[in-house]
């Protein structure tokens, strides 16, 4: 092996390399497929180069590369066919069929001089010298290489994903450079003693190879960059080690040593004193190199386990490990979305740090790519960027998912296997891919976080717990001590309503013994009256003696009237179904309240019709419903001083009896009008109303289907109006209550 061999030794130790590395990170996808043929062919083609620099004769030179040209011609087309399926160009398969047919075409000839007519010698060894169909070859490649560096441009120009602009850059570089560099091969084919260009490709290569481990072009996984640093670490020192051979050969021949076991003793020396201890010591700093990273991420997780142990806000959880995330990863931007409820399957986004709130959606509903591929117990999911082929349509709509988010990778956090949220990180600020040992950690602080989550979710749940037991039982005593202010209250209206009973009881019980003196009176009184006014007493009768005898008639008979209301009003009856007058109810209620208002300076206005017609229901109810609205009115004059109007009315379309009463008192506030019925609710000092009045006057009203309002007069005063159908179809009775003095 001579020096010149050294460039294409290089060169086919990196396809071998690139070649072995697709293996070994296998995907059954086009792109792989292609890069994988590409690498064979450029290794067959630099192992022929190789071959015929050291050949031993021009004979077996030409052969080898007839032979080789048979095959190596389709690295033309199979160049374009790798860029449209890496950039998902699929409308124009005819150019690549097109560019498929020259080298089918020519690979019947490549046994013959219409290819490779014959070889050179060059100072550097044999190299083929070009045939009369070459040119289509070149024209081939020229075309090739033209539009393989024009769709990648063109590309470059119009993504807007920074990560796949990275990775057309660098195949731009790589490929486009390799293609050119290969196509000037042309030139020593054609008789010019230049060194083959192609030979360098391993320039390229490197550069090709940088991108795709910090890149992942190709979409392999990122295990490969450690083997791959050492392949190319190898391939280095194997070219210096090929350098060291030659130059001590051709020092030891010109020296005189012409002993090949001397000369390979001496290197074997070399070697192992100096080769064997720098590759140990490159190794181990490597190794170094990336433990050093590997113990970053352990310092993180230590961190990020005591700073979220101690938080039990889910919140603040959220926020701190995102930040954690971004700044250990080196992302632009990191968002956490956390699971509402235990039963839902929405992620709500947290405010997270450095996401502009609008920006993004920030929520994550239940049919969602994302939640679906991970409710699955799947594990982490990293974007594979656009036109990458072999895409399956759920990697497609997962794609799309994460760029709403502006995300190159999704991390599942997880609880007991239950999904509890989901961490979605954007690219790193340095453009590099994400590695295992970072999938790792992410993988790690997921679970952190999904513990933490966790346990702040079960401490706010039993500090609601204690909230609500603690507001429980304030609520309980509360309701407590007003059922006891109740039952006392109402232990206090059930006495002074037996009170009232008792009173009912004697004032009945009294009139009864009224009445048979009062009638014993009357009637001993009518019989003098009527003697004298006869004349069948002797002597001359006073007048004024007659005239007193006669207004002593009278007062009896009022004596009588009130009596026998009094006898009406507290009977206790409980029938609904006796025919009542409303004019003979409200005339009977005056008679009763007679002796309340006649000291006062008020006046009543009667105005009862004559047509209204009895209707059906209870006398001694009803009565008690007319004393209690009179009452009120009567009280509700300033200073007993005013007037009150009573006026009867029937509605012949809707066959029912009104009653109004209207006063000239101060009127009921609008802030209290809905709450006058209401049991117990009074506006009199205390000791002279129970609030009881109106409500049992709704109460009695409503048994007797009618209904009962009270309004604002315009000016002052109120308006109470009582509405009574005739012909109840179904009135309910109730135990008739003496409300005279139960008044609002």
């Amino acid at each position: 092996m001579n020096f010149y061999s050294i460039p294409p030794l290089l060169t086919l130790i990196c396809f071998l390399a690139l070649a072995t590395l697709t293996l070994a990170r296998w995907r059954n996808c086009a792109i792989n497929r292609l890069f994988l043929l590409i690498c064979a062919l450029c290794a067959g083609l630099y192992t022929d180069i190789l071959f015929i620099f050291n050949a031993p004769s021009a004979e077996a030179a030409l052969f080898a590369t007839r032979l080789d040209q048979f095959f190596s011609i389709f690295l033309i087309p199979l160049y374009v066919h790798f860029f449209h399926a890496y950039l998902g160009i699929r409308d124009r398969k005819y150019l690549v069929a097109a560019f498929y047919a020259v080298p089918f075409g020519l690979m019947w000839f490549g046994m013959t001089p219409l290819l490779i007519e014959s070889m050179h010698q060059y100072r550097f060894g044999y190299f083929g010298r070009a045939g009369k169909l070459y040119p289509l070859v070149a024209i081939s490649a020229v075309c090739a290489t033209l539009y393989g560096g024009w769709i990648l441009g063109q590309a470059i120009l119009k993504t807007g994903d920074r990560r796949l602009k990275r990775r057309l850059k660098y195949l731009f570089v790589g490929f486009v450079s390799i293609a050119v560099l290969t196509g000037l091969n042309f030139i020593p084919l054609y008789g010019y003693p230049l060194y083959p260009p192609g030979n360098f490709c391993f320039i390229p290569l490197l550069v090709f190879a940088v991108g795709l481990f910090r890149h992942d072009l190709l979409n392999m996984g990122i295990l490969i960059k450690k083997g791959l640093v050492y392949s190319l670490l190898t391939a280095a020192m194997t070219g210096i080690y090929a350098v060291i051979v030659m130059a001590a050969n051709k020092v030891f021949s010109s020296a005189g040593f012409s002993s090949t076991f001397i000369v390979h003793a001496l290197l074997f020396m070399v070697i192992a004193l100096i080769f064997g201890p720098l590759n140990t010591y490159t190794r181990k700093t490597v190794d170094r190199l990336f433990n050093r990273r590997l113990y970053d991420y352990r310092k993180v997780i230590r961190q990020n386990s005591r700073m979220i142990a101690a938080v039990l806000n889910i919140d603040d959880i959220s926020r701190r490990l995102a930040e954690t995330v971004r700044h250990s990863m080196g992302a632009r931007r990191c968002q956490v979305f956390i699971k509402t409820g235990e039963s839902g399957r929405t992620l709500r986004r947290t405010d997270t740090p450095a996401v502009k709130s609008g920006r993004y959606p920030d929520r994550l509903a239940s049919g969602n790519p994302l939640l679906e591929y991970f409710s699955h117990g799947r594990d982490a999911y990293q974007k594979n960027s656009g036109p990458l082929s072999g895409q399956s349509n759920e990697s497609i709509l997962l794609d799309e998912m994460l760029d709403r988010f502006a995300a190159v990778l999704a991390v599942p956090m997880r609880f007991a296997g239950a999904l509890k949220g989901l961490i979605l990180i954007g690219e790193k600020e340095c453009g590099e891919p994400f590695l295992p040992e970072d999938l790792d950690l992410l993988e790690t602080l997921a679970s952190h976080g999904a513990l933490a989550v966790e346990n702040a979710r079960v401490y706010q749940v039993l500090a609601k717990l204690n909230r609500n037991l603690e507001s429980e039982v304030v609520e309980r005593t509360k309701r407590l001590r007003i059922a006891l202010e109740e039952k006392e209250r109402t232990l206090e209206q059930l006495i002074r309503s037996e009170s009232l009973a008792a009173i009912g009881q004697l004032v009945a019980g009294v009139a009864h013994e009224l009445n048979n003196p009062l009638a014993s009176v009357k009637s001993l009184l009518q019989s003098v009256l009527e003697e004298f006014e006869q004349g069948a007493v002797n002597g001359e009768i006073d007048a004024a003696l007659l005239d007193d005898l006669r207004f002593a008639d009278k007062d009896l008979d009022r004596a009588a009237g009130i009596v026998s209301s009094l006898l009406v009003l507290s009977r206790q009856t409980q029938t609904y179904r006796e025919p009542v007058d409303i004019n003979g109810v409200l005339n009977t209620a005056l008679r009763v309240l007679h002796n309340k208002y006649k000291r006062f300076e008020l006046s009543i206005g009667k105005k009862f019709s004559k047509r209204v017609p009895l209707i059906t229901g209870n006398f001694a109810n009803l009565g008690q419903v007319a004393i209690n609205i009179i009452g009120n009115a009567i009280d509700s004059l300033p200073g007993q001083k005013g007037r009150v109007d009573l006026v009867t009315a029937y509605r012949p379309e809707t066959d029912e009896v009104i009653f109004k009463c209207m006063d000239t008192g101060g009127g009921i506030p609008d802030a209290i009008r809905e709450e006058i019925f209401k049991p117990f609710f009074t506006t009199k000092p205390v000791g002279r109303g129970t609030g009881l009045g109106l409500y049992i006057c709704h109460e009695i009203v409503s048994r007797h289907g009618g209904s009962i309002t009270v309004d604002k007069l315009p000016g002052s005063g109120a308006r109470v109006i009582v509405r009574l159908p005739v012909n109840a179809n179904q009135v309910k009775g109730v135990a008739a209550i003496d409300i005279g003095k139960a008044r609002h």
